[in-house]
Parts: C-alpha cells; sequence; structure tokens
C-alpha cells in the first residue's frame, strides 16, 4: 500500500506519458494476438488449398502488423521511461527536501549512512519498478487473458492444459515472492550499513592512518561487505531455481500441446493451423505470466524500498520555520538568551540550564569554558539547529522560531569549529553566503581573514578547484577560508565557534587585529579556548557544567572569578594575564 500512494502522489504530473504507454502497449498487445490467428489462417486456407494470393495478402498484412507493434512498442518504452525518470527525479528532490529541512536530532537519528541509500539505491528500486510496470506490467494482463480468449477460441477442448499450467506458475511466484520479501529487507538494511562504514573510513582516512589501523578497518569494512554478499547469494539462489522452474513448467506445457493436438489433429477435432496458434497463444500466456513473474520478484525490494522512503518522508521535524515573514528581518544584531534549558532526548542531565545573557550589537561577547561545559550548544540554539526545551531566544526582540529560514540565514552567520568547504572553486565557496558579492568583496574578506596571500599563490587565484570537504587546502587554510566565508555574508551577528585553534599565535594576532574593520556594528559571539584570544572582548561569560558561572571583562573576572583563574592560570604567566 506504501509502494502504492508514493507512486500515485508523484505521477499526477506524468499522467499523460502513463495515458499514452498503456494506449500503445494496448496497441502493441492486440497485434501480437492478432498474428497466430492469421498464421493459422495461412497454413490452413492458403497452404491446404494452394490458394497463393491469399497466403500473399495475408502475409502482407502480418508484415504491417508487425510493423505496427514494432513501432508502438518502441513509442510505450520511450514514453515509459519518460514518466519512471520523471518520477524517480521528483521523488528524489522531495527526499532531498526533506533531509533538508531535518533538525540536527532527526538527521543524527537516521544516520548518514541510511539518509544516502534513500535517496539513492531505495529510489532508484522505486523508479525501476515504475519503468517495468509501464512496460511490462501493462502488457502481460493484456496479453494472458487475450491469449486465453483466443486459445479458447482456436481449441476449446484443450483448455485445461492454460488453466494447469498457469495455477502452477502462481502457486510457484507465490511461494518465492515469500521467501524473498524478509530478504530484500535484510539488503537494504545491508546497504545502509556498509554505506555507512564506507563514508566514515573515508571521512577519517587521514586518522586511520595515522593510527595505521587500515587492518582493523579492513575488517570491519569485510564483516559489513560479507553481510550483504550472504544475504544476495539467497537472493541469487531463488533466482537461479525460478527460472528453471519457470522454463521447466513452459517446456512441458508445450509437449503436452502437441501430445494432446497431435491425437485431436489425428481424430480430425482440430486442423493443424488452429493447433499451431493455440501452442503460440499458450506460449504468449506463459510468457505473459513470466514478465509477472519477473516483475513480481521486484516488487518485494520495491515495497521495502517505499516503506523506508515514506518513514522518511513522514518524519516530522522538531523544526517548524515559519512560510512567510510575520518578524521583520533583524538589523541591529542583539541578541538575547532569556532561561534557557537544552537537553538531548534520553539524557539524563541538560546540557545548558537557566542561561541568561544579552550580547549587544558593536560588541564581542566571548564564551569560554571547559571541553563539554555546551558552548558549542548555545551557538546551535542562536542558529536553530535545535529548539530549547524552555526559555527564549530572541534577535532584535523577534523569537527565532518565528523568523523564516531565509532571515535567520541572513542575520546570522557561524565559522564552525571543524570548518567545511564544497566542491567548486574558492569563489564559489566564499560566495556560499551571498550570491552577488564582487571578486573586490572576495578579495577585502580574504584579507581580513589573513588569507589573500595563499590564495594570491594559486595558479587560477580565485577560480582555484576546492576539493569536497576542503581537503586541497591545509587545515589552516580551510579555516581562514570558512571565516572569510561568514565576512562576506555580512550578517548582523557574527559566531566564531573555536574558529582561531588552527590558526598560529601570530596570524591570530593579525585577524583579530583586523576583524573590528569589517564586524563594526555588528553582534559578535566567539567560542575560545585560547584566553589570549578573547582578553580585548567587551563581555566574558564563563560556562560550566551547562551554566554560566561568571560574567565580564578579563579583568573584572580575574578577579572575582575562580573558574576563570584557573583557566588563565592554566594558559598565561602571571605578567601575560595581567
Amino acid at each position: 500500500m506504501a509502494l502504492i500512494t508514493l507512486v500515485l502522489r508523484h505521477a499526477k504530473r506524468y499522467w499523460v506519458f502513463i495515458a499514452l504507454v498503456v494506449l500503445l502497449q494496448l496497441a502493441a498487445t492486440i497485434a501480437a494476438l492478432w498474428l497466430p490467428s492469421l498464421n493459422a489462417q495461412i497454413i490452413d486456407k492458403g497452404i491446404a488449398k494452394g490458394d497463393t494470393a491469399f497466403i500473399w495478402n495475408t502475409g502482407g498484412v502480418m508484415l504491417a502488423i508487425s510493423l505496427a507493434q514494432v513501432i508502438a512498442a518502441v513509442a510505450a518504452v520511450y514514453f515509459g521511461a519518460r514518466a519512471a525518470m520523471g518520477i524517480g527525479r521528483d521523488l528524489r528532490r522531495e527526499v532531498y527536501r526533506k533531509v533538508d529541512s531535518l533538525s540536527t536530532l532527526e538527521a543524527t537519528k537516521f544516520g548518514a549512512g541510511t539518509l544516502i541509500t534513500r535517496g539513492t539505491n531505495d529510489v532508484q528500486q522505486v523508479q525501476m519498478l515504475v519503468m517495468m510496470t509501464l512496460n511490462f506490467m501493462v502488457t502481460a494482463p493484456i496479453m494472458a487473458i487475450g491469449g486465453i480468449i483466443m486459445a479458447l477460441r482456436e481449441d476449446a477442448g484443450m483448455s485445461w492444459l492454460v488453466w494447469v499450467s498457469v495455477a502452477v506458475l502462481a502457486v510457484i511466484v507465490s511461494f518465492l515472492v515469500w521467501l524473498l520479501l524478509p530478504l530484500f529487507r535484510k539488503m537494504q538494511d545491508r546497504v545502509d550499513n556498509i554505506n555507512g562504514v564506507l563514508r566514515e573510513q573515508i571521512m577519517g582516512i587521514r586518522v586511520v592512518r595515522a593510527f595505521v589501523r587500515e587492518r582493523f578497518e579492513e575488517g570491519r569494512y569485510e564483516v559489513a561487505n560479507r553481510d550483504i554478499t550472504d544475504v544476495s547469494v539467497k537472493v541469487g539462489n531463488i533466482f537461479v531455481l525460478m527460472f528453471p522452474v519457470i522454463m521447466m513448467v513452459l517446456h512441458m506445457a508445450t509437449a503436452a500441446v502437441l501430445w494432446f493436438g497431435g491425437h485431436r489433429v489425428d481424430a480430425g477435432q482440430v486442423e493443424i493451423g488452429a493447433l499451431t496458434a493455440f501452442l503460440q497463444y499458450l506460449l504468449q500466456i506463459l510468457m505473459a505470466v513470466m514478465m509477472g513473474v519477473f516483475m513480481t520478484m521486484m516488487i518485494p525490494r520495491a515495497v521495502v524500498c517505499s516503506e523506508r522512503i515514506r518513514e522518511l518522508l513522514e518524519t516530522k521535524s522538531s523544526l517548524d520555520f515559519p512560510r512567510k515573514a510575520t518578524q521583520s528581518t533583524p538589523s541591529e544584531g542583539r541578541v538575547e538568551f532569556s532561561g534557557v534549558t537544552f537537553g538531548f532526548p534520553g539524557a539524563e542531565e541538560p546540557v545548558v540550564r537557566n542561561v541568561n545573557f544579552v550580547a549587544e550589537p558593536g560588541q564581542t561577547t566571548a564564551i569560554i569554558g571547559s571541553t563539554g561545559a555546551g558552548k558549542t550548544v548555545l551557538l546551535n540554539l542562536l542558529l536553530r539547529l535545535y529548539d530549547p526545551q524552555f526559555g527564549a531566544i530572541t534577535v532584535d526582540g523577534a523569537p527565532i522560531h518565528e523568523l523564516t529560514r531565509a532571515q535567520l540565514a541572513s542575520s546570522v552567520s557561524l565559522v564552525p569549529q571543524r570548518p567545511y568547504l564544497f566542491s567548486g572553486t574558492i569563489a564559489s565557496n566564499l560566495r556560499f553566503g551571498r550570491k552577488d558579492a564582487t571578486d573586490a568583496e572576495l578579495w577585502e574578506a580574504l584579507r581580513v581573514a589573513q588569507g589573500d596571500d595563499f590564495v594570491r599563490d594559486k595558479e587560477l587565484q580565485l577560480d582555484e578547484p576546492v576539493s569536497q570537504g576542503g581537503t586541497s587546502v591545509s587545515g589552516g587554510q580551510r579555516q581562514r577560508l570558512s571565516i572569510a566565508r561568514a565576512l562576506v555574508a555580512k550578517p548582523r551577528v557574527y559566531l566564531f565557534d573555536d574558529s582561531f585553534s588552527a590558526l598560529d599565535v601570530a596570524t591570530d594576532a593579525r585577524l583579530r587585529r583586523a576583524l573590528p574593520e569589517v564586524t563594526a556594528g555588528a553582534t559578535v559571539i566567539v567560542v575560545a579556548q585560547r584566553v589570549s584570544t578573547i582578553v580585548d572582548a567587551d563581555q566574558i561569560l564563563v560556562v560550566e557544567a551547562g551554566q554560566i558561572v561568571g560574567r565580564g571583562t578579563h579583568q573584572e573576572l580575574l578577579e572575582s572569578n575562580e573558574v576563570y583563574r584557573e583557566i588563565v592560570s592554566s594558559q598565561l604567566t602571571e605578567a601575560e594575564a595581567a
């Protein structure tokens, strides 16, 4: 039912193509059913009576019908492919949009491996079933029903052979489908698993090599590979059994027709041409059943895939962005956290609790604390990657859950702790937040981010290709390009999530001196590990166990906050701290 609903929902745009396929397949099938009857007439009337003119005339009609059948069949395949590919395209687009709308919680729950599989392999299985259905399943019932009618018209005395053959094949198909359905479900789970393992190994190849864990990872992949191979072999064994059994039924039916039909010809109960036509109709009936069998073998896997796609599409995101703007787009960038508490589902304790602070435009607010204190979570809450369980977050007085996705993205820009670049060029990555940025603006952002020197050294400069993930540049260069990308966007709120850790001290100092040129008037929130990075901040928030345990300037916290003094003393000498 899930499969039918999924396909019908996406087939509305292609009803013209589907109608053409049905009409063309109907025409081709009727032509195929007519040919054996004409052949029988040539044998019984033309050859038996030596009527050459009848043979030529009927033969000409058969050639014309055959040509029309070929044209109709080719056209049906063309329109069927157009409809199936279109449905697959629409389905992939809907899956992509759904994945894009999921919150970080839902995306993490599914996992990257299964999301990739559901958007590619699963959609492909449904798309292939649609194409095969339009090409075969329209033809098969018409061919079977028409063949039965025509066979009975030629010789009703041997109709029992048709019913016995079809019944035997139906029993075989039902049993094989019963065996295949659970195997196809396991196969898709194994595809998820091997995709996840392979993706993890590719993403972490440097770590694997650094710790010389190639053998261990090969073992992990071998286990995943063996699991999917074992299921595939079981499916293959059923397919190997299926076709010989079907062919055996087909040949036994042919032998039975010749045996019993021969006796009927000898007794004068049927003519040779009629017997030949009956045999051809029986073969057409069994071929139609074989096409149905072939399609039936594909249905279980497509059903499993459609259920997985439906599960994804019916998942409701915990983040519900309004479609139309109900609040004005923030123009100043004043950020306020009021009693914000957030915890991951299933966690015993919240990650952050009762957080209250205000980040004013034109000022820098720094957040510092131990690892796991909840610093990055605060930025993610402001970006609406998660929604707080209690409390409110506002930008210029507007609750962020009332801002559209475009409004929030244009107002808040993040430089993540682990920078990520997309495949393309340096220019395309820098324009990620603002497509209309000029080359001059790109160079200015690179200058502030201390990245213009290495970009100018590239052969193609701004047009230099960048590989997926930014692996074609060093970690420090990737970090500076990520900072420049945020500067190009010109938001009202800048979020720097420990974004200077990959930079050397000298580059860090030059960057911090240059930043006020472009962030003047905007709100800057910096999460940092280095005290030297935030000593000049207008406000420093000290976070410990998800709570703000201190706030003030560097000097104020040195005098009043023990946690901050411990952090400072672990990094700076007394003279440097002063």
